[in-house]
């Protein structure tokens, strides 16, 4: 079979959707099994005095969350992957590495648990945070003495604003500092932080990772040894590994991520397409519409647009009838998974942002956010028909 001349006709992976498939012999179990089973145990027994197996104590290392930890790491071009209980876990592990006084700098729209977790957990420890529109702003006068990282989303939670990583990841190399990039919204599927200067690429394997709205899980993933040693000794010491059963679901999970990303992505170009049509509907931000600002950065650094849609009506009352009719649509706080969700930020993903960051921000009583699913398109626009006409009822 030709294979554009990769030459890696002896290896059994050319694609990253063949990495999906965990085809890495190496990886696999001592008898060979292709689902790789659930340690579901809590330590190890060691031969003898002064030898073990390099297993211990499930906190610290387990046969089936390190087989999901070394397949997130292939898929991410990274040397090392940490799988945690939850992403949160994951940036509240990140956040560990500085002390009180260091500074760091985010962008101005992320994820409200990340807010979150800057306001009222990294302040508390003496850490300091400058916000900035990474898409658009010179970051370089926000940086200090004691900055230490720049960390960002990109595509942002829910504004879906893009960043230009390696011009980033230049200015952060020159300032010698470390720049945090949470992949969550492409995964590794559509992009790969780390091969455009990232130095730690954040995951809420929760979402299409996992895939399937069942498991909660996070991730980080590092080429650098000595920052791999620092956070591996991080993880160990809280304590905040994935569990065996949940490292199994996830996965199981990524053996589908190539199909489910694909159709799902071809879902959000036409819903987004459709969007644009409504009289009622202000505002369409996917970055796969060639209007987007980040569209040709988009092309450059990512294989992808995802499946991540937001939109703005023209009313708080055509939202909420929105919200309160959708059927085969749920309305749930979460993304990623193979059903289609719709988001309300203001009540669940961002609720503890302060209202002038959310105004900053765009994010108002009017903006919902789209988790693309893999349902049959003319169905999800059969649904937006059905409630678009009903609000535009109760309108009347």
């Amino acid at each position: 079979m030709d294979c554009n001349g990769c030459n890696k006709c002896t290896e059994v992976h050319c694609s990253i959707d063949t990495k999906c498939q965990q085809l890495d012999r190496n990886l696999m179990d001592q008898w060979g099994a292709i689902s790789f089973p659930i340690y579901q145990t809590a330590t190890f027994a060691h031969p003898g005095l002064g030898e073990s197996t390099g297993y211990d104590y499930t906190r610290m290392q387990n046969p089936t969350r390190k087989q999901l930890e070394s397949i997130v790491a292939y898929l991410e071009n990274g040397k090392d992957a940490m799988a945690f209980a939850s992403g949160m876990a994951a940036i509240a592990a990140v956040m560990e590495l500085f002390k009180p006084g260091d500074h760091f700098i985010i962008d101005s729209d992320l994820y409200g648990g990340s807010i979150r977790l800057f306001n009222e957990i990294s302040k508390k420890n003496g850490l300091t945070y400058s916000a900035a529109n990474l898409s658009s702003d010179d970051v370089t006068p926000f940086i200090n003495e004691n900055t230490k990282a720049i960390y960002l989303e990109t595509p942002t939670n829910p504004m879906m604003n893009v960043t230009d990583l390696e011009k980033l990841s230049k200015i952060a190399k020159e300032k010698g500092l470390l720049l945090i990039v949470d992949n969550t919204f492409l995964s590794p599927y559509f992009q790969n932080p780390l091969d455009f200067g990232a130095d730690i690429v954040v995951h809420s394997g929760t979402k299409f990772l996992g895939g399937h709205h069942d498991t909660i899980g996070g991730f980080l993933v590092v080429k650098d040894e000595e920052l791999d040693e620092k956070l591996r000794f991080i993880y160990k010491t809280t304590g905040a590994g994935l569990s065996p059963f949940d490292s199994w679901l996830i996965l199981r999970g990524i053996r589908t991520l190539a199909v489910r990303l694909e159709r799902a992505q071809q879902n959000a170009l036409a819903l987004a397409k459709y969007l644009q049509t409504n009289v009622h509907v202000t505002k369409v931000i996917y970055p796969g519409l060639p209007e987007h600002p980040g569209y040709d950065i988009m092309k450059k650094q990512a294989r992808g647009f995802g499946a991540m849609v937001t939109f703005e009506v023209d009313s708080v009352e055509f939202a909420h009838s929105i919200l309160n009719n959708v059927q085969l649509i749920y309305f749930a706080e979460s993304l990623g998974g193979t059903e289609t969700l719709i988001t309300y930020p203001v009540t669940q993903t961002h609720a503890d942002v302060p209202k002038d960051v959310l105004e900053k921000n765009g994010i108002n009583d009017r903006v919902l956010r789209l988790s693309v699913g893999i349902e049959g398109i003319a169905d999800l626009i059969c649904e937006f028909n059905r409630v678009f006409a009903i609000a535009k009822e109760e309108a009347n």
